[in-house]
This record gives C-alpha cells, structure tokens and sequence, in this order.
C-alpha cells in the first residue's frame, strides 16, 4: 500500500502537517501541485495520478487498485480490505457514507446524517440490486488500477494522461457513472463488521448554513447541471429514470420554494378570514382529494425519514430526523439558488468557482479522545 497525500505549493501550513504526520514512513508519498491553491479536487487528482504512474515507471511495479479519500475522512479498520476483495471481479466499489452527530449542529450538520442514512441505506441499495450506474461519493470507492488508465486513455490518449475532469466540480459523481458507460461492472457494498458496526467511511459535514449552502450548491451545480451538459443522458430506460432523480435538485428547490411561499400566503388569509377581511371558499372535491394524497405523501416520507435515521443513529436522532424536514429544505432552498446563478455564469464564460468544503472537526481526534 502507498498513500499519496495532495498538497498546494501555496499552502505550507499543509505542508507542514502532512510531512509532520508521514515521519519519514516510505509508504506516504507527499504530491505538491504546482497550481495556487484551491484549484478543484479533480484538478488535484490528477496530479496524484501523475505522481503514481512516475512511481509505476520508476519502480516498475503497477499498482492493483486505487482507493479515494478526502484528509478528514475517518476509514473503517475493515474498509481496504473489502474493497480489495471485491476489485477482483469489479472496476468500481463504493461504501457508504456516514456523517457524524454534532451536539453543537444539532440541525445543519444533523440533516447530513438524515439524508445519507436514507440514501445510503436505500437508494444506493436499490440501484446496486438492478444494476443501474453507481454514482462515486469521492470518498470510501475504489477503482481498478485498469479502468482509470483506459479513462485516463480515453480523455488524453495516454494512460498516463489525466482520467479527472479538472474543470468538473463533482468529478466523484461523473467517474462513477463513466464506469457504467464504458461497461465496467460497479459494486456498491452495504457490510457490517463483526461488531455490527457500519463498514462506512466516517466525516463530519459542514455544521454552519453558509458552509452547507456553499456545498450543496456545488453538488447540485455539478450533478444537476453540469452533469447534464457534460453527460447528456445514457443507458437504457433504469439509468435515464436514475439520472432524472439525480438531477432534480434544481427542481426540487423550485418547488419547495414555491409551497413555502405558498403556506405564508395561505397563513395571511386565514388571518385576514379570522378578522372578518375575506370569506372564505369551501374547497372542490378535487382539490380537497389532492391536499389528502399530498399529506399522505409527505407523512409517508416522514415515516421513512424517521426509520432510516433511527435504524443508524438511534431513536431520538430519528424523531429529530422530521423535525429536521424543515431544515433540510430550506438548505436545498438556498442551494439552488446559488447553483443556479453559479451555472449562469458560466454559461457567459466564467470558470465555475471550487467551494471547498468547510470541516472543523475529525473522527479521529473524537476516537482519540475516546481511547485516551
């Protein structure tokens, strides 16, 4: 095994860190981009993957497999070897992902929990059963060494040649899907240890509004519309549904927006009907059987949010997870927003801007805590 570690000529504090915690270990290989940073992470993928292949020449060995991985994720001791077993017969795996409880996010950081212990419990369950595409999460997936040299090929002509797209802001998403498209085979693994511990990959998410808006924005900007324009829509009829769900976000915002706006009128009304200002109209047998099927709808939604939340973190998480629903929108509200102004200028020509995103807190110093 060998870690490459990308780092920014610019940024010496990480620097610093990074051969810090290497002491010398061979197996930690320090990659300097020569671009100010930030650039995009698939800007700095692709520097790794030249320093890999000058290390593949060099020693002439090839490495198996490669495995990706974001500096605050916590990997599970049980992580690499599963990936490795099943590289064998695929040429991508994904495991899921978990974000961590914050007690001081209660309601940002926590609708990160809600979302991905749904997803990851269920959609990503589902597309792996019908063997729809599987999209990477950047973090915890692991390629075949093979597979990224034929995209490397594929988009430069060399196997040596960079297989990101460094002008894509969710380069993780698109390579999971490009795995499909060139007809390789996508694993995505749901285990549990010995302990019944979640084999996931671990990190805590933005706990800040700003900081969630700011990266729900590039998902959505990268996914929903980028996405769109640099993919188009492939496959057979599953993966044409599974993009169409993909790529709702924008959507999504639109029409929460609108059922916002939407109660705040309706609220103003039936003051303005209490106060005697307007009489009020007896609803249309249609109209009544729509409201009915809507709530339905939305208490079914809750149900579910509500067990998948409980099932990973535990009832009282899951009871928050409905209070949470309110939370969640508003972020995919604000985020939709500002990916589609985002889009927009581009479209005139501006580069599309790289949000990093924002963690102060790790898994590991949280275990390390624990242990001590």
């Amino acid at each position: 095994m060998r870690l490459y570690v990308g780092c920014y000529a610019n940024d010496p504090e990480t620097l610093t860190a990074a051969m810090k915690g290497a002491k010398g270990d061979p197996r930690v290989r320090i990659v300097v981009n020569d671009r100010p940073g930030p650039t995009t992470k698939a800007d700095c993928l692709n520097r790794i993957y030249a320093a890999l292949c000058h290390d593949e020449d060099r020693t002439r060995t090839r490495f198996g497999s490669i495995v990706l991985h974001d500096a605050e994720d916590f990997v599970h001791p049980a992580a690499l070897a599963l990936i490795d077993r099943h590289l064998r017969s695929a040429a991508f795996v994904q495991l899921p992902v978990r974000p961590e409880p914050q007690a001081a996010s209660l309601w940002v950081a926590g609708h990160y929990g809600d979302e991905f212990a749904e997803a990851h419990a269920k959609s990503m369950v589902v597309r792996n059963a019908i063997g729809a595409a599987i999209p990477a999460a950047g973090v915890g997936c692991g390629f075949s060494r093979d597979l990224l040299a034929a995209l490397a090929r594929e988009r430069t002509g060399r196997t040596d040649g960079e297989p990101f797209a460094a002008e894509c802001l969710t380069e993780d998403y698109e390579l999971g899907l490009l795995v499909s498209r060139s007809g390789g085979s996508s694993r995505f693994l749901r285990v549990r240890d010995h302990l019944g511990e979640l084999v996931a990959t671990r990190a805590y998410f933005p706990g800040t509004l700003d900081a969630a808006v700011r990266q729900k924005a590039r998902w959505i900007h990268g996914i929903a519309l980028q996405g769109w324009d640099r993919l188009g829509w492939f496959g057979g009829p599953v993966d044409v549904w599974m993009a169409l769900r993909d790529r709702r976000g924008l959507l999504t915002a639109v029409v929460l927006a609108s059922a916002y706006l939407l109660i705040v009128i309706e609220a103003i009304l039936g003051i303005a009907r209490l106060s005697g200002l307007q009489v009020g109209q007896p609803l249309s047998p249609l109209l009544s059987t729509m409201l009915a099927v809507s709530f339905a709808a939305f208490v079914w939604r809750a149900f579910w949010r509500f067990g998948f939340t409980a099932s990973e973190y535990g009832l009282a998480e899951g009871f928050l997870a409905i209070l949470r629903i309110p939370v969640a929108n508003v972020i995919a509200i604000m985020a939709g927003r500002r990916a589609l102004v985002a889009y927009a200028r581009s479209l005139y020509g501006a580069a599309p801007g790289w949000d990093k995103t924002a963690h102060s807190l790790h898994p590991a110093l949280e275990a390390k805590g624990k242990a001590a």
